[in-house]
């Protein structure tokens, strides 16, 4: 789905009504009954008690209608329900002014909020809700927030995340956190800092790509009524979100009379003494990506322990040195095109440590090798400030997964750098090299040499932690051997949508801190069932 600007979203709102029929008031009903639904089902994951005391901040504009619909549904469903109105009644216009009346039929009151005494008398009830609901500026608004809803940002932004936080609300955004810019530039003031967004019809590129970008909390896009083609219509960039309809034309299901050569064979090379866990997770998660086989080929010293791991995948040994790193004799001998015949897709990296021998046999690998590549770990980092080595390489298929400094290492520049603009370093670096660039981190930046970039969101802080990486690296060789390369960074989009789902489908079921690699790597099989299920829910 294509990201839009705050401009394209008003036309799509506009051709929507316009063109189909559907008028604005319907819209924001929709809208506030979709966060109500996420809200909930959200909720739940919190806790098995239904929400007590809700705070609806609402600013005058459509953001504020927003939030009158969410009050009034959710007044069926907590036991408290406070609408904070910054601004005159009076001031209100269209469809907020209706939807403030609806909310007052229905035994609704509002505390009107016009001074900073106003304020100061309203936070003592707002802050001891259990969850709060940011209303207040919506995708349209530019520059910084001001008046009273800037200190009102900030007391609410202390109170959820603060240090000396007593009492943590919960913060739910309607369409966006307000005083987040909807087109990507960086804040001009205080954002609020979400648990939680829900956004209507399609993300806004700053809600993907902002340096604040991180205050949406768990991103949420929900349909209200405007025709998906509307979107690709209307949008202008090359900028796309990575949710289930990007995979719908894909084959997720697989054949009665499929066989395991149907779906490919992944060499994985990696690992090295002290690093035979990663070969062996990239080979793990090979197979539960769905590779009908997974050969993993590490230094014979640590042959046994890869092998011992997992006896679903073949093992193949590999020349070593004298440490138990990976051998430049490998290729020379000749072993390694051996091993290479038959094979669909290479894997190379995870754990082969940086012995001077691995340098040399990865970037002699790289020439040589015609099948399509993922490189990941030390694999990248043997080019580090050799990064136009890659455009030596025979495969017309190159996968590349740096995290932030494995980036800076291949540029021969800073993390910060690297950060300062993913989107363009990315895409820049793509093109440069001819191969489909996934740069890790908050936000996953996936560039393809054609120009198109995809945003993956799903994933959570489980992530943070030691082999998840390489748990990647074999989850995308695993879909592109069964998948194929004819749409290669859609196929890598895939990858790391259903890797950071399954770490969101395990944070469900415990807290975060605590996800292993290993446990990722066993949950892809119900990441990618939760995927189908949504496509086959959608129609």
């Amino acid at each position: 789905m294509k990201a839009l600007t705050a401009a394209e979203m008003q036309e799509v709102d506009r051709l929507t009504t316009e063109r189909f029929g559907v008028p604005s008031h319907q819209l924001m009903e929709s809208a506030g009954k979709r966060v109500v639904d996420v809200l909930l089902e959200h909720y739940g994951f919190r806790t098995s008690e239904p929400p007590g005391r809700i705070a609806v901040l609402c600013g005058k504009g459509n953001n504020g209608g927003d939030g009158f619909v969410v009050a009034r549904y959710l007044k069926e469903e907590a036991e408290q329900v406070r609408v904070y109105l910054f601004g005159k009644p009076e001031e209100l216009r269209g469809d907020a002014v209706r939807n403030l009346e609806r909310w007052r039929e229905v035994g609704g009151d509002i505390t009107v909020v016009q001074s900073a005494a106003h304020w100061d008398k309203a936070w003592t009830e707002v802050s001891s809700a259990e969850v709060i609901v940011d209303a207040l500026l919506g995708t349209g608004v530019r520059g910084a927030a001001t008046g009273l809803i800037r200190p009102a940002i900030e007391d609410v932004n202390r109170l959820s995340h603060g240090a000396t936080a007593v009492h943590p609300a919960w913060i739910v955004a309607v369409d966006t956190p307000s005083g987040l810019p909807s087109d990507g530039e960086a804040a001009a003031g205080p954002v609020i800092r979400a648990h939680l967004t829900v956004t209507f019809t399609a993300p806004k590129i700053g809600q993907l790509i902002s340096p604040q970008a991180a205050c949406c909390g768990q991103l949420v896009i929900r349909d209200i009524g405007s025709p998906a083609a509307l979107i690709e219509e209307t949008g202008k960039g090359s900028l796309r979100w990575v949710g289930p309809d990007e995979f719908a034309e894909l084959p997720l299901q697989r054949a009665a009379e499929a066989h395991k050569g149907s779906y490919g064979h992944v060499l994985d090379i990696g690992g090295s003494m002290g690093k035979s866990g990663a070969a062996a997770m990239a080979g793990y998660a090979a197979m539960r990506a769905g590779a009908g086989l997974v050969t993993v080929a590490p230094p014979l010293p640590v042959r046994s322990i890869v092998a011992g791991a997992h006896p679903e995948y073949m093992t193949e040994p590999l020349p070593a040195t004298a440490d138990g790193s990976l051998s430049v004799e490998a290729v020379r001998s000749g072993e390694f095109a051996e091993l290479l015949k038959g094979k669909t897709v290479l894997a190379i990296g995870p754990g082969l440590g940086q012995h001077a021998e691995t340098k040399s046999f990865l970037q002699i690998a790289v020439a040589e090798v015609e099948q399509p590549l993922v490189l990941d770990a030390d694999g990248l980092n043997a080019f580090a400030g050799q990064a136009s080595l890659f455009q030596q390489k025979k495969t017309k298929s190159l996968v590349i997964t740096p995290h932030p400094g494995e980036m800076a290492r291949l540029l021969g520049s800073t993390i910060a750098e690297v950060q300062k603009d993913r989107v363009k370093t990315a895409s820049e670096a793509a093109k440069k090299w001819n191969a489909v660039l996934l740069l890790k981190g908050f936000h996953t930046v996936i560039a393809s040499p054609d120009g198109r970039v995809f945003i993956n969101t799903t994933g959570n802080a489980g992530l943070a932690k030691g082999g998840s990486g390489d748990v990647l690296t074999g989850l995308l060789a695993g879909l592109i051997a069964q998948f194929g390369v004819e749409d290669l960074p859609r196929i890598v989009a895939l990858g790391a949508y259903l890797h950071g789902r399954a770490a969101d489908l395990l944070g469900e079921q415990t807290d975060p801190s605590g996800i292993l690699a290993g446990e990722v790597a066993q949950a892809i099989p119900y990441a990618r069932r939760k995927l189908l299920q949504e496509l086959q829910s959608r129609g």
